[in-house]
Formats: C-alpha cells, structure tokens, sequence
C-alpha cells in the first residue's frame, strides 16, 4: 500500500499545485504600496507553512515568501521554465546522482536579520518529514537516506541530511536526476532552523525570500510585509500584501476585483468565465486586465496496459488517437477558453517540448483509426472510468460515441470522487484489473519534463508501478538517461525526441488539451508577469 500512496501523491492532479511561470506583460508603476488580495474559502488556502501548504493561492504567497536553493526566473514562458540557482552559489552531483552537494551564496537574511545557513534548507525537509505534519512534500523527500526512520517516528533527523555552515549535502537512497527541480518547491523553502514542526502549521515566521508573512489569521487575514533583508536579485516593488480571505462566494471575489476593492484573487478559469459575470466582454481576452495562458495541467485518457484489450496492443492505441475529436472534447471542458487541444505529452513552454504533429487536433481522422483497429479491437468492450463531476461525464460520453465508430463500446463508470482528488488516482492504481481507459488530470509539482514523461511512463521509478502500467524496457531506458542529461540544450532535445516516439509508437496515452488558467486584476496592477497565475514577488501598482 505504501507504494501506492507514493502513486497517489505523484499523481495527484490538484491544479493548485503549480504556480510556475507561463507568460507575461504588462506596465511599470510605482515603488510601494499594498497589493489588496481577495480570496473565498473555496479559493482554498490552506496554510502558509511552506511544509504544509498544497494550494494555488498557497503557493502564490509563498513564492513572494520563499528563498530556494533553486528556482525558476520572474520571465514569460519559455524562460520562465529555465531552472536556476537562487540561494545555491554551485553544486555537485555525483555520478550515480545520489549525492547532491549545495554550496549557499552569502548575504541571504531572513527577515529577522539573521544569516540563511544550511540548517535552513535542512530544518525545510526534515520539518517535512515528521510523520505527525503529515506534509504533502514528503513525498519529495522520501528518497533521501535515512528519510523513512523520520517518517516511521524513529529519528527526528534524516541521516542523508547534512548541514555544515553555508555547505549542505543530501544523500539518496536511490538515483535522483531530479532533485534539482524538486528543490524550486515551497516544500524546500529556507525557514530558521530553530522553527518548530506543526501539523497545525506555523502562522507568521521569519522568511528570506522579498516578503514575509507577518500576521496569518486562519479564515480572515494574511498580513505580507517586505522583508528588509532581503538580500537576492528579484525585482521587489510593493510594500506588501493585505490578503482578504473572508470574500464570500468565488462569484463574489471576482465582483470585488472588477470594482476595484480588491486586485487580484485565485480561482478556477470556469468562475472567471461566469457568463452572469460578463468579463470577457467588458475587458476582451490578454488585454488590459484578464488574462487566459496555457498552464500546466493535461487533460488526458490513461490506457491500463496491464489489461487484455491493451497489453501489448499499440496498434489499437494509435487508433485511439486517432478517432478521438479533441476540438470537439475541448468543448466539455469550457472551448477554447478553456484550454488548447494537445496531442503529446509535455505541455507548450516545457523544456523538450517540440510541436511534433503525431496526431489531428482539429477533428479526428477515421480511415486511419479504423485501418489500425482493424483486426486489433479483442473483445471490443471498454470499461472507462471517470469521475463524477459534469465536464468529466459530458467528455467520457462524447468519448464513448467517438470510439463507436471505430467499433469499440465504451462502458462509462462513475467514480464518485471530485476530479482533483488525489483519491481517484489512487483508485487507478489500486484497482488496475478493473478498468481499460480512465480520463484523469495530470499536473505535476514542478514544470520540467521528467515530471511528466519519467513519473507517467517510467517502469522502474516507483517498483514498475505507473498510471498506465505501461511496461517498456527501451523506453524506460531512454528516459532514465534523459533524466540524467545535465547539459541543458541536449536534455531538451533528448525529452524532444521522446514525447514524439512514445506517443506516436507506444501511445501508452491519449492527451486531449492543455487546461488554460485565468488571471484577473484590478486596474490598479502592474508589471505583470502570469506564471500562469500572477507572479506576486515581482507585481507592482500603477501610478
């Protein structure tokens, strides 16, 4: 079971989880002043804690709040995706890529004045690692050495974890190519090495990134100020935040952003797209104030290749691909507006991603799909499982009607569970005899390739245990030496060649579209940088 709680949690499709950089624009304005932030209990911030939080608007303050050993650049897309060292002056990997050696740059301070050291990387995860927080990022750092005696409540430290002065070293159980990119997470965000472990959450604490949370009142306020110690390169212009989190309905929150009461707040793309609202006809889209950029989460049919319809059956795959209309399925999860049709399996702006052209995005191309059926269908029966939610049915019938007319019949399946439970997931994996196709979301914590290609397809990341349960020994060869690639032109192209082959030969997946995110702001914001939600650090107010 443990295993597959790790599936869970790497699968998990909640949309708050990324708050990484997509694309921007916008004007310059004045030094100073307080951001007013407006969010609604289902807007769903759940702690400022960089050890608990695991929401969008979480994850927004605290990439204000946040010193990281690496990090991602306040830049549009595609350099938005660009990791980077922030804290870490260098670092070392070893060979097998299980010891990471961080040198810390000087003049990082917390807001308190103190020096970042170390410890404060390592007080980040072990903090995380206690097993009565109950941190969504353990998972992250399970792998470490000594991690699993932590978590089992037998030490209180990880042995792999060793902080000297302004040098840390971590120590893996097993290869981590990508351990880099975890560390851009809130999860490894400097905190005082003295700052207790809650699985309540610690409210108002010293922080080194360019704000600090000075007041949190759980369900009322987040008071933000300016850290003046702050010693990295971002481009800091406010004062602070004043962070509202008692606006109401989602409806109501967007209603306080239009009228100028507040300046920006978090929600899904279908409150922004309220027609009672009627944003898009006061302001037009990526105008002035509302903004819709591809984010980074996938929509996407899994193909349980652990089951008689699909084992060893690739031909059948491809002709998936191909009956499927992704402009028309776009149209169950809001058109256009919504998201943008896909067909591979990096999303745009990621590094590897290449317009490849595997399959059609504008309808669907019958006489292949049914030349590659042909002779391929076995017993022709699809049991589908979606979850209960309105978009996921109204897509899983239109699925059902498309691969009719390639002479499959789809069986839908109701899980009652909400589309951005992590539950639903583990269900997948857990009950894999049960079903041959399920329509799942994918969004992983960090915008890098092997988050997408390695965690989804590769056979030996978690003990040959995937989503698809796709088995390939090429394949999983091949992506494990992507993922050790360092060099960062020839990683890209190798992740490149990659998306293209597995989706065009093994077709483990069927990717629909691109989910678009919304931002809406106040007249009053400036310097807009959308990642693809608004990247708070760098915001100002206009004159």
């Amino acid at each position: 079971m443990r295993r597959h709680h790790a599936l869970a949690a790497l699968l998990t499709s909640i949309v708050a989880a990324c708050v990484l950089a997509q694309a921007g624009s916008g004007t310059r304005g004045q030094e100073g002043g307080i951001m007013r932030i407006s969010l609604s209990p289902a807007a769903g911030l759940d702690y400022v804690d960089p050890a608990l939080s695991f929401t969008q608007p979480g994850w927004a303050l605290l990439d204000a709040t946040c010193a990281r050993l690496m990090t991602y650049p306040d830049k549009p897309a595609p350099a938005a995706y660009r990791l980077e060292r922030e804290v870490a002056a260098g670092y070392r990997i070893s060979r097998n890529f299980k010891t990471y050696t961080f040198t810390l740059r000087p003049g990082f301070r917390f807001s308190n004045g103190k020096p970042v050291r170390a410890s404060a990387f390592a007080n980040a995860m072990n903090r995380a690692l206690q097993p009565f927080v109950n941190a969504a990022g353990a998972i992250h750092m399970q792998d470490i050495v000594g991690a699993f005696d932590v978590l089992q409540g037998r030490r209180r430290t990880a042995s792999g974890i060793v902080a000297r002065g302004n040098t840390l070293v971590v120590q893996f159980t097993r290869p981590a190519p990508d351990f880099l990119a975890r560390t851009a997470m809130p999860y490894f965000c400097a905190v005082p090495p003295n700052l207790p472990s809650s699985g309540e959450g610690v409210g108002a604490f010293p922080s080194a990134g360019p704000y600090y949370v000075d007041e949190y009142r759980p369900g009322e306020r987040v008071v933000i100020k300016r850290n003046p110690y702050y010693g990295g390169t971002r481009k800091v212009h406010l004062d602070g935040f004043d962070v509202d989190l008692r606006a109401g309905s989602p409806q109501d929150q967007v209603r306080r952003i239009d009228r100028g009461e507040a300046d920006w707040g978090h929600s899904i793309a279908a409150v922004f797209m309220d027609q009672s609202l009627g944003l898009v006809s006061k302001y037009d889209i990526n105008k002035t104030r509302l903004w819709v950029k591809p984010g980074l989460s996938l929509r996407m049919l899994a193909f349980n290749s652990s089951r008689p319809l699909f084992r060893n059956n690739p031909k059948l795959r491809q002709a998936i691909n191909f009956a499927l209309d992704r402009r028309a399925l776009l149209a169950t999860g809001g058109g256009t507006i919504g998201g943008r049709p896909t067909d591979q399996y990096l999303p745009y702006g990621i590094p590897g991603f290449s317009d490849s052209d595997v399959y059609p995005l504008d309808g669907s191309d019958l006489p292949r799909a049914k030349g590659l059926a042909e002779g391929n269908l076995r017993s022709g029966k699809v049991a589908m499982y979606t979850t209960d939610v309105a978009p996921a049915i109204a897509a899983a019938q239109l699925v059902k009607q498309q691969l009719a007319l390639i002479g499959l019949e789809v069986e839908v399946k109701r899980i009652p569970l909400h589309i951005a439970s992590a539950a639903y997931l583990e269900k997948l994996a857990t009950r894999a005899e049960e079903w041959d196709i399920a329509l799942v979301l994918w969004t992983p914590n960090i915008p890098d390739p092997h988050a997408y290609l390695n965690q989804l397809l590769e056979t030996q990341l978690l003990d040959g245990e995937t989503l698809t349960h796709f088995r390939s020994s090429t394949a999983s060869r091949e992506l494990r030496q992507a993922a050790r690639t360092l060099q960062t032109r020839a990683r890209s192209q190798a992740y490149a060649r990659l998306d293209a082959l597995l989706a065009r030969e093994h077709a483990p997946l069927a990717t629909l579209n691109v989910i678009n995110e919304v931002t809406f702001v106040s007249d009053r914001v400036g310097c807009l940088v959308l990642r693809p939600v608004l990247d708070l650090a760098v915001a100002c107010l206009k004159d």
